[in-house]
């Protein structure tokens, strides 16, 4: 069924989170016991909650979006092309209605698709509950509240790795290796974004990072489809 996808339609998505504050003790009381509540489960042995708050952009409860990037495929000189934007901000809620208002204006038509890595279980459920919580209308695109499963329009390359195995995650990183694919993370990963954000305060940096996941799901996108790569002289940043 692959086949029969109309890459145009496909707005591919990756998000960047950090925790809502830098550091455990900057916590106010009920959100630290909150903390330790919700993760109860790996302190058993009686562990510290601070130690483990690094986990806290993870969870939109106690992280926050500071960069939305997507992607969509062109045609360039009759070869595949990919465009990049990026939503950024230290405001959430700005950025979140940006997105929003772009979801809505151009990806309400039946036929439009999002996409991403491990998007049904992080990225797209991460963004209606931040948009939730900031007081924003979650596109259709992106509510599936009460939806079929065959009217909810998202793509997961993680998801369709699996072909039916839901024992292991399995990273964009690792992926774009097997399949011969640039890396993304040759500047900066994901562990190192929350230090980047507050500490150099270099969100430039992470907006290029986040850039350069949405161009790699792409490319792995096409890769499942037996097309070839985007060359880097078809890659352009809006």
């Amino acid at each position: 069924m692959l086949d029969k996808i109309n890459l145009g339609k496909v707005l591919f998505l990756d998000i960047e989170t950090v925790p809502q504050v830098y550091d455990h003790s900057e916590l106010d009381e009920a959100t630290q016991y909150l903390w330790a509540k919700k993760n109860s489960y790996l302190l058993r042995d009686g562990g510290d909650p601070a130690e483990i708050y690094d986990r806290a952009g993870i969870l939109a409860e106690f992280g926050k979006i500071i960069c939305i990037s997507v992607g969509i495929v062109t045609n360039k000189e009759n070869a595949h092309a990919v465009r990049t934007k990026s939503f950024y901000s230290d405001s959430e809620k700005e950025l979140l209605n940006d997105f929003a208002q772009l979801l809505t204006a151009h990806y309400s038509s039946f036929e439009c698709l999002l996409c991403a890595h491990n998007g049904k279980e992080f990225d797209f459920p991460y963004i209606c509950r931040r948009m939730l919580i900031n007081g924003i209308k979650i596109p259709d695109i992106l509510n599936i509240a009460g939806k079929k499963p065959w009217e909810i329009k998202h793509l997961d390359t993680m998801e369709l790795w699996k072909f039916g195995d839901y024992k292991n995650y399995t990273s964009l990183e690792l992926l774009t290796h097997v399949f011969g694919i640039p890396t993304p993370k040759d500047d900066i990963d994901g562990s190192q974004v929350a230090r980047i954000y507050y500490e150099e305060k270099d969100l430039e940096r992470i907006v290029a990072y986040c850039e350069k996941d949405v161009v790699a799901t792409v490319q792995l996108m096409l890769r499942y489809l037996g097309k070839p790569l985007i060359g880097s002289d078809h890659i352009e940043h809006a």
